[in-house]
């Protein structure tokens, strides 16, 4: 079986974190594939560390026409059994040909773009569920989860970043974009005095959430870290992990944070509210709601017994369901149902 996966994605995102985790995946398992990548040093280095060798192509606007006949001419070359293409770009410069073409949707995108593809597959159950609604066969959409690593790493020095050892720390990691709701949690830190809070991120948001921490007076107790490569690391230092986003479809992040049996606070938007099962496996807020967000991590911090539940119950959730091996086999039964 021989897979070509295509990713045009952006410098920095969740669905382009979870492709090269997969790519990698698949080398391990020993999977016959080809990968090609919009142009990004920094990801084809990561993938060229995991044993994967991607090819760089420009993924450019409407008029560039080289990337699709480079694929074409790629495709020609490799012959694929399955081309699986992420999200909107990749897809619509697939040709057509003598395979399996699976679209993965990581939102719930135009459908415009995947009218090419023979099956679908979402991260979520609710987005196979949008698929139908949206008039694509209900038998060729198809939900298959992520994965994130279970990283063992010690953790970052809080003197790096002029945090107190002994002060609660809270952790939020995402695009500092509304959508992810980090205007919430200041808010939130606000009802929090002795607890200090680490972002890690960027995007368009940084200014207007610096000037709020400023109004607020907590941004002494906030550091924004900008984007960082060592997740595993920060959320060994953390106390809490944060969720607080408007719109999150699945919640990457919950799982991570399950995977370093740190405990999640989220609020209750789409992904984290079907993961997390309200006071066993993570507490959940209210969108939108910044005094039950702060009461929520209060209550974390405080209570012992609650801490410890939800920490054993995200992991074991995380263990089964959530781990490379559980997801790689399933993307590997899958392809093999496809091509019959």
């Amino acid at each position: 079986m021989r897979v070509l996966q295509a990713m045009a994605g952006a410098d920095f995102g969740g669905a382009e974190a979870f492709f090269t985790r997969l790519a990698i995946g698949f080398n391990r398992a020993g999977l016959d594939q080809q990968v090609v990548i919009r142009s990004n040093r920094r990801r084809a280095d990561v993938l060229r560390r995991g044993g994967v060798d991607p090819i760089e192509m420009k993924f450019g606007g409407r008029l560039d026409i080289g990337t699709p006949l480079a694929l074409k001419r790629l495709i020609k070359s490799y012959k694929p059994d399955i081309v699986l293409t992420w999200m909107n770009r990749a897809t619509r410069m697939c040709p057509k040909g003598d395979f399996v073409h699976l679209g993965r949707l990581g939102g719930y995108y135009d459908l415009k773009y995947y009218q090419k593809c023979d099956h679908l597959i979402g991260n979520t159950q609710d987005i196979a569920e949008y698929l139908a609604k949206e008039g694509w066969p209900a038998e060729r959409a198809h939900y298959l989860p992520n994965f994130v690593a279970e990283e063992e790493t010690g953790p970052v020095e809080r003197g790096d970043f002029f945090t107190p050892k002994g002060s609660p720390l809270l952790l939020a990691l995402g695009r500092l974009h509304t959508n992810k709701a980090f205007d919430v949690l200041l808010d939130a830190l606000a009802r929090l005095p002795d607890a200090y809070l680490w972002i890690a991120g960027e995007g368009p948001e940084r200014a207007a959430l610096e000037s709020q921490a400023e109004k607020l007076a907590v941004k002494p107790r906030v550091r924004f870290l900008g984007w960082r490569d060592d997740t595993a690391a920060l959320l060994a230092t953390a106390d809490v992990f944060i969720c607080p986003s408007r719109h999150e479809p699945l919640g990457n992040v919950v799982l991570e944070a399950w995977a370093q049996r740190v405990p999640v606070v989220a609020a209750d938007s789409l992904g984290p509210g079907i993961l997390i099962e309200h006071m066993e496996s993570g507490v959940l807020a209210p969108v939108d709601d910044p005094i039950s967000l702060a009461n929520g991590i209060d209550a974390v911090l405080e209570d012992r017994n609650l801490r410890e539940r939800i920490v054993d119950n995200g992991y074991a959730a995380y263990r089964e369901n959530f781990t490379e091996a559980a997801v790689v086999d399933q993307y590997l039964e899958f392809f093999r149902q496809v091509l019959g």
